[in-house]
């Protein structure tokens, strides 16, 4: 369905938002590269898209994006870069940079929706980084966006950007993508990273694949964090910087640092009232208001200092069964294929453990029948993880948004139980709960393909002489899902 709701304007990266030539000088794989070489075409200029590309291109592939938009830019919002994405981001030389314009939370603290009053924390900071080999940081979605593009597009003997490239179909066994101007771009292997309304998905399920509706939509909203440091009662929240989270009925807001602290974004989730799915559809700040009237006093001083607001309409998608086309030479990648609710703030970081992932599975290509089986590994390795996480995601809606009563009582119980050094195992607050958090964001995405080629990949790709069909390969795939 077209929306009618005015688009927000893109908003420019910071200008410490530069990655230079950072990537020319990284060495990934342990400077192994792919003895035979692909011409891949990347559908899609996003976060996800923009990993694969980067990756593959360092994995000794030859790399044609093909986006949509005239131009290259993202929307106001912030984004949380957990110790899983932030380890390769690091590993791809952008350590620096983050530490410029990121925010390192101390920690994330949930509230009480009217009063404000304490019911959960979880440390984070610098003892977070030591835990998990890593550091969880908040980033402008801009920024963000502006560093995986440069490192990118900085490898320009291998990699290639095309705006106003429409892909309108595909021809999965040539393969190749047909593009609105009606121009045919042909390749070795095409990966789908156009996102949750994404041409290629349906290309390789075979149906439409039909979103289902939450129930909410999310306001977001960027304040400057000067507002906030004027008034003795908020200044906190800027000086000692963290997630903060109210939790009330069908209902919750989160909050947290970018820019280096000069902005202070939030998300505000509540029951959809006819919004849209689109990350630049402009909503009422005057509405958000009326919406959590109310809620925590220290809160509506927040929300009076909002201009403007995007409002985003939440649908869900279940998990596919497959990535991979039949024809073992077409991929979905991102939101393409897992598309992530906001309750785990997990999106980003899926999208580019996809991306890196591919990179490192493909740097091992030396023969063009290991594509098709190389593809089924990508699959194997990142599927049960990613519905895994849609999982945990759609727990914390139902957990953030119970209804004041018995559910919500001991909720806040374990919680609090959980803030006092008490065992965090199934606590509400997934965060705190130590073996959920070692599981998600202890993963290192390389170190999940390296384990995997020595225990199985080597003797099952690694000598490939062409014999086993792609049929023969999904079969192999499915059995192991």
């Amino acid at each position: 369905m077209a929306s009618n709701a005015p688009l927000k304007p893109l908003v420019a990266a910071d200008e410490a938002a530069r990655a230079g030539n950072v990537s020319q000088t990284t060495t990934l794989y342990g400077g192994r590269k792919a003895s035979h070489s692909l011409h891949i075409a990347v559908v899609g200029c996003g976060l996800g898209g923009l990993a694969a590309a980067h990756a593959l291109a360092k994995a000794g592939h030859r790399i044609t994006i093909l986006e949509d938009a005239p131009a290259i830019g993202e929307v106001g919002a912030g984004i949380q870069v957990s110790p899983n994405l932030s380890r390769l981001l690091i590993r791809w030389g952008l350590g620096e940079a983050l530490e410029k314009i990121a925010v390192m939370p101390e920690g994330i603290e949930f509230r009480r929706w009217q009063s404000g009053d304490k019911l959960g924390y979880a440390a984070w900071g610098q003892k977070f980084a030591d835990d998990y080999g890593a550091p969880y940081y908040h980033i402008h979605r801009a920024d963000f966006h502006r560093l995986l593009y440069d490192l990118t597009i900085a490898l320009k003997d291998q990699v290639t950007l095309r705006l106003k490239a429409h892909v309108s179909s595909i021809d999965p066994d040539a393969p190749a993508c047909t593009l609105a101007s009606g121009e045919v771009v042909k390749c070795d292997l095409i990966i789908g990273a156009d996102g949750v309304k994404s041409t290629i998905r349906q290309a390789v399920v075979g149906r439409a694949d039909n979103p289902v509706p939450t129930g909410d939509a999310a306001y977001r909203a960027i304040i400057p964090s000067d507002a906030l440091l004027a008034d003795p009662e908020l200044a906190e929240l800027v000086e000692n910087p963290r997630m903060v989270g109210w939790l009330g009925p069908g209902k919750h807001i989160m909050s947290y640092c970018i820019r280096a602290k000069r902005e202070f974004n939030m998300v505000l989730l509540h029951p959809d009232d006819g919004s849209v799915e689109s990350w630049q559809a402009q909503g009422s700040a005057d509405k958000m208001r009326s919406d959590f009237e109310g809620w925590d006093p220290k809160l509506q001083k927040i929300l009076s200092f909002v201009p403007s607001t995007l409002k985003w309409k939440l649908m869900d998608r279940k998990p596919l069964e497959t990535w991979v086309h039949p024809s073992g030479k077409v991929v979905l990648l991102g939101d393409a294929c897992h598309p992530m609710l906001p309750y785990r703030a997990q999106g980003a970081a899926m999208a580019v453990e996809d991306g890196a992932v591919l990179g490192n599975l493909f740097s091992r290509l030396s023969h063009p029948s290991q594509i098709t089986p190389l593809l089924y590994a990508y699959e194997t390795l990142r599927l049960p993880r990613t519905a895994k996480v849609q999982a945990s995601s759609r727990l914390n809606q139902y957990i953030f948004h119970l209804e004041d009563g018995p559910e919500q009582v001991k909720r806040d119980q374990e919680m609090r139980q959980a803030m006092h050094g008490e065992e965090g195992v199934n606590n509400p607050n997934q965060w705190a709960d130590k073996r959920k958090t070692l599981e998600l964001m202890g993963y290192d995405a390389d170190k999940a393909v390296d384990e995997w080629w020595a225990e199985r990949g080597e003797k099952e790709i690694g000598r490939l002489s062409g014999q086993t069909t792609s049929r023969g390969w999904a079969q192999q795939a499915e059995a192991r899902l």
